[in-house]
């Protein structure tokens, strides 16, 4: 049985990705941060689910995981990581707290180098290992290759991924390993339901907070209408199997024709019209 490691799996993407990805028969090591958790998918998954209780900004932690998964392994290559933990931390820039900054691209993109270093020697680079080259596949977002407003944190951590999937790529061509992008729009998750209970009272003073609560509305409407996470799933299985894959996947809802539109119109055309929107004209 193939093996797959899957970071962040207790609800969204990476939940849906482990309950694929165990569904055409795969074992999954999935990453949470809490025993309950570990507790409940492995009720919910079954046998070959097994859970690994670490925090992706813990490096010790992260390569205590992987010397488990080693073990379990017997000699054998990881077929493939999956890095998709991650955090949203919105805010306008110019009055988001630098350490609330920081935090963001600690989680989503410092924390993909401790992953992947201390997983890369079981996906190939120890060629000691029986087994062909694994795969990893970074789960970026459409925010890696846009910037929306107040969105500034998260779509410099996900600017930051795509960069550094590109470079890491090109690097792992000595092992055979590829890396490949996987980039979701909205995803309907119960995260969701907790962005409606985000305090903005911190930017009630300036003159951010009207534009603020029209994001906030836009977004969870936007959530709640998007794809189920199993959909995004089903890409990284495919991303994982194909014998071809693409460098970078798009799973982001509505139409195709839509999405190449908001790629070609020109950027300042693109600013207008959500500087009209939020009021800013």
């Amino acid at each position: 049985m193939q093996s797959v490691v899957v970071t962040g799996v207790s609800t969204g993407i990476g939940w849906g990705t482990a309950k694929i990805l165990i569904q055409k028969g795969f074992r999954v090591f999935g990453s949470v941060r809490k025993g309950q958790d570990a507790e409940r998918l492995s009720e919910e998954f079954g046998e070959n689910f097994i859970p690994l209780i670490f925090d992706v900004t813990d490096e010790t932690g992260v390569q205590a995981a992987a010397r488990r998964v080693r073990e379990q392994l017997n000699g054998e290559t990881l077929f493939g990581l999956v890095n998709n933990a991650g955090i949203a931390v919105p805010a306008p820039l110019i009055h988001q707290p630098t350490d609330d900054f920081r935090h963001q691209l600690e989680v989503n993109l410092v924390s993909v180098l401790i992953v992947t270093k201390a997983f890369v020697s079981l996906l190939g680079s120890d060629r000691s290992l029986h087994g062909r080259p694994g795969r990893i596949i970074n789960i970026s977002s459409v925010g890696g290759q846009n910037g929306g407003p107040f969105l500034g944190a998260y779509a410099a951590s996900k600017h930051g991924l795509e960069g550094f999937s590109e470079s890491l790529r090109r690097e792992l061509m000595l092992y055979g390993i590829d890396v490949i992008i996987v980039g979701p729009g909205s995803v309907a998750t119960p995260i969701w339901d907790k962005a409606e209970q985000v305090d903005l009272s911190s930017y009630a003073d300036t003159e951010y907070v009207d534009a603020a609560q029209r994001v906030q509305k836009f977004m969870i409407k936007d959530g709640r209408n998007g794809y189920p996470p199993e959909k995004v799933g089903e890409v990284v299985w495919h991303a994982l199997t194909t014998p071809r894959p693409r460098v970078r996947y798009s799973v982001v809802p509505g139409s195709s024709i839509n999405r190449v539109i908001q790629q070609i119109l020109p950027k300042r055309f693109v600013d207008n019209i959500i500087a009209k929107n939020l009021g800013f004209k």
